[in-house]
């Protein structure tokens, strides 16, 4: 019998053990219906809901859907650093942020001030962009822009409720190339389209929108969501989960030695971000934790142990404006 459980506690305060395994379970299958999750923990239904769509309603907590782009091989994604000028980083960041074009826009300690991934569909787009857009931002005194090569690792990697990697985390553990993309059509677009508005309609509703049967619905949600390609996951903000301190890093390694310190850094469960760029600080990554000695203790004991490492950038994320596409609070 399912038992009554209290509501949970205002936004600011920590979450309880009943919203955590809420989160638990719909971040393992972010599609579980509310039965699903009630018939996990053993509450009612309407208990998940309500604590469900509160957490939601904070703004911190979110259902994504999306075609990854960098594991099609469509577009191009650029990070861009900024430097400011005094007193103008939070306009510098908030004028990133409006652009459609970008994925993610943070500010971060160190010499260069704001960082934008942009995403764009080919070179001339994004010289137009870098020239003619980001380049006249008020406040913009000094910019630099590398080009992702590789995605290693994803938001949807980073896993704080379970002890094993993900497949994607496993294989680049492991050195193997991920498997080959699978077919993307017309009608896998216009799915994922509807997924983007809502990525828990219902396949009955996914087949009226796409005219197509609840059969074929399905079958074609199932193939992509087993496929690296689609991305829908449980977004939570990490401060949210208790991990409130981000870092960034850029590691220079010789080409050489580059896999093998993907791999070792892929295996750091609290990478959540990690990719390979054009430049001489080829490895960019992002991590988690609880706090900034812990940190610094990851950097140390981390970088300074992988003897490839001939440099390493570190800092920390003073504020995220934009990220996965949506701007901070949304």
């Amino acid at each position: 019998m399912p038992r009554s459980v209290p509501e949970a506690p205002d936004a600011e305060v920590p979450l309880d053990a009943l919203d955590h395994g809420i989160l638990r379970v719909l971040h393992r299958a972010p599609r579980s219906s509310y039965a699903d999750v009630a018939q996990a923990l053993g509450v009612h239904e309407r208990t998940v809901a309500r604590r469900l769509e509160r957490m939601i309603d904070t703004g911190r907590v979110a259902f994504l859907a999306a075609l990854v782009p960098d594991y099609l091989g469509e577009g191009i994604t650029a990070e861009v650093a900024v430097r400011c000028r005094p007193g103008r980083v939070h306009e510098v960041a908030v004028a990133l942020a409006a652009l459609p074009e970008a994925w993610s826009v943070e500010v971060c300690t160190g010499s260069l001030d704001v960082f934008a991934e942009l995403l764009v569909p080919a070179p001339e787009a994004l010289l137009r962009l870098v020239d003619r857009v980001v380049g006249r931002i008020e406040g913009v005194v000094d910019l630099h822009t590398s080009l992702m090569q590789r995605l290693v690792l994803t938001a949807s990697d980073w896993a704080p409720y379970d002890d094993e990697p993900t497949r994607v985390r496993r294989y680049a553990m492991e050195g193997r190339p991920l498997p080959a993309p699978v077919e993307v059509d017309e009608l896998d677009r216009r799915l994922a389209e509807l997924l983007y508005r809502d990525a828990r309609m219902s396949t009955a509703h996914l087949a009226r929108e796409l005219n197509v049967g609840e059969t074929t619905a399905r079958r074609r949600l199932a193939r992509l969501m087993e496929s690296h390609v689609l991305h829908l996951r449980l977004r939570v903000e990490p401060g949210f989960l208790g991990f409130p301190v981000e870092g960034r890093f850029r590691l220079e390694v010789p080409p050489s030695r580059r896999e093998e310190v993907v791999r070792l850094v892929a295996a750091e469960p609290a990478v959540r971000y990690l990719m390979v760029t054009t430049g001489r600080m080829s490895v960019l990554g992002y991590t988690s934790h609880r706090t900034v000695p812990e940190f610094h203790a990851f950097a140390e004991r981390v970088f300074t142990g992988l003897d490839a490492v001939i440099a390493a950038d570190t800092g920390l994320i003073m504020k995220s404006y934009k990220r996965a596409g949506f701007l901070d609070g949304e």
